[in-house]
């Protein structure tokens, strides 16, 4: 390619060599904006400092004291620690499994109040968690997750917090196993790698530049004799994309919590079992993201990839909630101090979100995502008095928005009607 040597601007001239950052964070705008279709991120630079940051604990190094911080481009591997454990809000948001409905996530994103109609934030103050499975099913896995960083930025300035979750699909993907990927996914994956490779390249044009252009599909093979040959680029580029030090790996999912406590309520895509929380909450959170930033050769199996972990259980997702392990559910809660509740997703409540085990246990996952069950929109809100409500576009439910808690009939929960109590699970 044609080296640039010099940025001409008037009135004087300005050498790349001086605006190296200034040009990566253009780029990286562009791209964005090709890959989300359509959004532009606000750069984190720009934010007023929030209340909260869901990212950093106090410990932490904050990548805007660096001179040079490059706003769209955070490097996760500056920061020590996510944060695991947040103080009760006036307002918290549960939302479910995503599986790649762009237009799903925003439906439960309008019906707890959190979106407008631009699909702008306008959620004040509230906390939110997505409990994972935001990959695999579906065509918008990326849009997806830049809606939700989108989203991040905006919220922060109202001292508003949104947390991301690792489901097991998740760690499959890091894992590259990919079997539950569509084709518009591989599309969509094949469109990020080309834009990707472009803003490289543009990159490289700049002499000042010193950013990282490293090749993605570096180490990649170009052949797969199990994989059709219409799919290969496809696999290529999300191999190169999710795998550990991957971009979207490192810039995305690194910034997922696998266990979050937010004032009295503890969030974990599948469930928590004695052995996790002795291995430590924090701990968790620190080794999963030291796996998927490259740090660590792997992470343990009873975490994150073993049918007991912590994003594979279902101990607490009967169908029937006396059929669920209450007394162990009891335990680990009791561990926890102040923990009053577990929320969960991971397997499909065809009847609509519900509390087993005295609501002790919340399941969250409804099948939303059309490529998973096409079921309605809900999503689940506790306020600060931590009364829970379930908000629901369910048009069969005669008592929506009712609280949960009262005349609980086989502890299926109080807003579930009679009929259709069936649960449909999904095995993966």
């Amino acid at each position: 390619m044609v080296e640039m040597k010099q940025l001409e601007t008037s009135p004087s001239n300005i050498t790349c060599q001086n605006l190296p950052f200034l040009l990566s964070s253009f780029v990286d705008t562009f791209v964005d904006f090709s890959v989300s279709g359509g959004l532009f991120l606000l750069p984190q630079g720009l934010n007023p400092e929030p209340k909260s940051n869901p990212y950093f604990n106090s410990n932490s190094v904050d990548p805007k004291s660096n001179p040079d911080f490059n706003s769209n481009s955070v490097d996760p591997k500056v920061s020590t620690t996510l944060q695991t454990i947040f103080p009760a809000p006036t307002r918290l948001i549960a939302i479910g499994d995503l599986h790649g409905d762009l237009s799903k996530a925003k439906q439960a994103l309008r019906l707890a109040g959190l979106v407008n109609g631009e699909d702008r934030w306008c959620g004040g103050s509230s906390t939110v968690v997505q409990v994972g499975d935001i990959l695999d099913r579906g065509g918008d896995e990326l849009k997806i997750m830049y809606l939700f960083e989108k989203l991040r930025r905006e919220a922060v300035k109202d001292g508003g917090t949104i947390i991301t979750m690792n489901g097991n699909h998740e760690i499959m993907n890091i894992d590259g196993d990919f079997r539950f990927a569509t084709k518009e996914g591989l599309e969509e994956f094949k469109d990020w790698a080309m834009w990707y490779c472009v803003g490289n390249d543009m990159k490289k044009l700049c002499e000042g530049f010193g950013g990282p252009t490293e090749d993605p599909f570096d180490g990649i093979p170009h052949e797969f004799s199990h994989v059709k040959p219409e799919l290969l680029r496809g696999i290529r580029a999300r191999i190169a994309a999710l795998r550990p030090e991957g971009p979207i790996a490192e810039r995305f999912l690194s910034r997922n919590q696998t266990i979050v406590v937010v004032g009295d309520s503890v969030f974990a895509h599948g469930g928590l079992l004695p052995n996790h929380v002795e291995y430590g909450l924090e701990k968790v959170n620190e080794h999963v993201r030291d796996w998927i930033l490259g740090v660590r050769d792997n992470v343990a199996r009873e975490l994150v990839k073993g049918k007991d972990s912590i994003v594979w259980t279902r101990k607490y997702s009967h169908k029937v909630g006396k059929h669920c392990d209450c007394s162990t559910l009891e335990y680990v809660l009791n561990t926890i101090p102040g923990a009053k509740r577990m929320i969960m997703g991971h397997t499909i409540q065809q009847g609509g979100i519900n509390g087993a085990c005295s609501n002790r246990a919340i399941r969250i996952d409804v099948g939303m995502s059309k490529g998973c069950g096409n079921g309605l929109a809900e999503v689940l809100q506790i306020n600060e008095n931590s009364q829970i409500t379930i908000l629901t576009s369910n048009p069969l439910y005669q008592r929506k928005n009712e609280t949960l808690g009262a005349n609980l009939q086989d502890e299926l929960g109080s807003v579930i009607p009679k009929q259709g109590q069936k649960q449909v699970e999904v095995h993966a």
